[in-house]
């Protein structure tokens, strides 16, 4: 883990142990707003980037974790939760429930845990990545390992 690390990715490494995760977190040169970003400087598909969005879901906060090669249908997702609405989030609401902004939100270190969807379609890719808690941090990881760490709900989202 390089010397310097931003303190939410110092909790994302932390909260990645805490489930016998030893992924390291890796800086980018660059800030990876999104998933075509991202996929550019760590020579991926898009497919591979796990994008963590939080959604506003009836007031409550609802990670989804997608594939950066797939858009979430809130229509569809308000379903499979049982909430009335589901919208973006504002960045207050995303920083106020994940402690982390926009761009670098990871799917762990959050300062509660978070009702997480993980889309099906990352299963497609042997390694993911996603955001390690700043928009210039990111870790490798698996479908299978996203579902562990999230305690989250396979599901398809788009």
């Amino acid at each position: 883990m390089p010397e310097k690390l931003h303190p939410n990715a110092v909790r994302v490494a932390e909260a990645l142990r805490s489930h016998g995760i030893e992924s390291e977190i890796v800086v980018l040169t660059d800030s990876a707003p999104t998933a075509a970003t991202a996929a550019a400087q760590l020579g991926c598909e898009i497919g591979a980037i796990a994008n963590s969005l939080i959604f506003n879901a009836d007031d409550a906060p609802l990670l989804v974790l997608t594939s950066g090669a797939h858009r979430v249908n809130t229509d569809l997702v308000a379903g499979l939760v049982g909430a009335r609405k589901v919208r973006r989030a504002t960045p207050e609401f995303v920083r106020e429930h994940t402690g982390q902004p926009i761009g670098g939100v990871a799917p762990v270190g959050h300062p509660a845990q978070v009702r997480t969807l993980v889309d099906t379609w990352l299963d497609e890719h042997e390694t993911v990545w996603a955001a390690a808690g700043h928009p210039h941090t990111v870790f490798a990881t698996t479908y299978g390992e996203l579902l562990k760490i999230t305690g989250g709900t396979a599901a398809e989202v788009g």
